[in-house]
């Protein structure tokens, strides 16, 4: 009997979201609610890395993909809602690898710009963020670094329970820090014991990852890599105080923004378990090349110790001038303050052409091409920070852009920010890809991203588990919200 009440709690738990009670704040946003709903005549690229299908069929039964294969094929039931799809694309839920909840909208410095006591102070979105998210296809995130944890796992509880509208997430912990951190939201560990205490802490208030930052100590990461792998989690890192390869011999996981920007093995006169100036690290970089020993080497190392990296080409893309393109859309997402302080710091942008930052940014781009084709798991995310102009999810379809235009197919581009990411997580079984038996975490978009990658930007419905989401009412719903709500 007991074993029987046992069954009935876990099928009730696994039931789809369906079957809650949705609030009426995330039913004013469903376009497509039915048990059963048959998608035809559409385009299909399953983000296994595999070339478009033409004129398929995917039946959604319960929250789950039920039949998926040639329209002329697979048997439509009867009672299936139908939604002919001739002429647009269904790919797979982005996984988002770096997506914060919060915005740099609050940044205090003196004349020159410099960062005043108490230091930058930056706020978080958890209105807006979550439903750029969704609306753009993003269905599951990891949050890679939180500044208000009880605030990203709250948001985590009331989304999986149907009570806002959100994608799927992955709550990283606060930042493992070192002294005098960029912001005093953020805690500075005082030594080996406090990183284990700090970890232990987050991971059993239910956070399950960890983030490594500028100027942590090489003891301090390696008893929270300890601590964090005892517990089945991972830890990915943007580092500085500790280089790459210091990093890898302690265990870490995953490094975020690749080695151009955060990898500081190569400048000169740097010292153990200080973070150099970010005009030396990027400046050491720009004297090397791809194809040369020592960044071969970092690949091969990478590669054999299976560590991934993640990209996240739209926040250093912001330092380039004339670039990313302005998007009516993104200013119209934007609070007024906002948007006035990213057009500010744009206009300062310098505008010499083939500058420093657009040679970083190339440079980035052939080294994350040349760690995939040598075997590498490159993740990707927009991190949306820096000078404010990376948005949640319109920001994800920027990284897919910038990908193509490192040299990967739109149809790796999409692989990387679908099925690498749910590997990553260990859901592959689940999401990332389009299967019978996977959950139906899937967009639907007008045109035909796998040729022409900007196609992504016309997201028409974005289904998860099943439940088909407005897109155009949930970016309308934050109007003039994103850095304030």
């Amino acid at each position: 009997m007991r074993h029987a009440s046992l069954l009935a709690a876990f099928l009730l738990c696994a039931l789809p979201v369906r079957a809650q009670a949705l609030s009426p704040e995330v039913r004013s946003f469903l376009k497509v609610d039915a048990p059963v709903v048959a998608l035809v005549h559409a385009r299909v690229v399953d983000g296994t890395g595999a070339p478009a299908l033409e004129d398929q069929a995917l039946v959604l039964r319960n929250g789950r993909i039920d039949a998926m294969g040639a329209a002329s094929r697979v048997a439509i039931p009867k009672e299936a809602r139908v939604l002919d799809l001739t002429g647009h694309t269904v790919l797979p839920g982005l996984v988002g690898m770096h997506n914060h909840l919060f915005y740099t909208h609050s940044i205090h410095s003196d004349e020159k710009g410099a960062a005043v006591p108490p230091g930058r102070l930056f706020a978080e979105i958890a209105y807006s963020a979550p439903r750029l998210y969704l609306a753009c296809g993003v269905t599951t995130i990891r949050t890679t670094g939180s500044l208000e944890p009880y605030t990203d796992l709250n948001l985590k509880r009331q989304i999986d329970a149907g009570l806002m509208p959100g994608p799927k997430m992955e709550v990283t912990g606060p930042y493992l820090e070192g002294l005098e951190p960029m912001t005093p939201q953020m805690h500075a560990l005082r030594g080996p014991e406090d990183a284990r205490r700090f970890v232990a802490y987050w991971a059993d208030a239910g956070v399950t990852s960890f983030k490594a930052y500028m100027n942590i100590t090489r003891a301090d990461l390696g008893a929270a890599i300890e601590e964090a792998h005892k517990r089945g989690l991972k830890v990915t890192g943007h580092l500085g105080s500790v280089t790459w390869p210091e990093a890898m011999a302690l265990g870490i996981d995953d490094f975020e923004h690749g080695p151009v920007y955060t990898d500081t093995e190569f400048t000169p006169g740097k010292q153990p378990d200080v973070a150099p100036p970010v005009s030396a690290s990027w400046g050491s970089w720009l004297k090397l090349n791809v194809a040369d020993p020592e960044v071969q080497g970092l690949i091969r190392d990478l590669v054999a110790k299976h560590v991934a990296v993640t990209s996240t080409l739209p926040v250093f893309e912001l330092g380039v001038p004339g670039r990313p393109p302005l998007q009516t859309r993104m200013l119209a997402a934007m609070s007024a303050e906002s948007k006035a302080s990213y057009l500010a710091a744009r206009a300062k942008v310098p505008t010499a052409p083939n500058g420093r930052a657009e040679q970083l940014l190339r440079k980035e781009m052939a080294f994350e091409l040349a760690f995939v084709k040598a075997g590498g798991l490159l993740l990707a995310g927009p991190d949306p920070t820096g000078m404010g102009g990376v948005l949640p999810g319109f920001g994800d379809h920027r990284e897919l852009e910038l990908l193509v235009e490192a040299g990967f197919t739109p149809v790796e581009a999409i692989h990387i920010a679908t099925a690498n990411g749910a590997a990553f997580l260990g859901r592959l079984e689940r999401i990332g890809t389009l299967a019978p038996g996977k959950q139906a975490d899937l967009v639907v978009v007008k045109g035909d991203p796998s040729t022409k990658i900007e196609d992504l930007e016309n997201v028409v419905t974005v289904f998860k588990d099943g439940l088909g989401y407005d897109t155009a009412k949930l970016i309308d719903s934050v109007r003039a919200h994103v850095g304030i709500r």
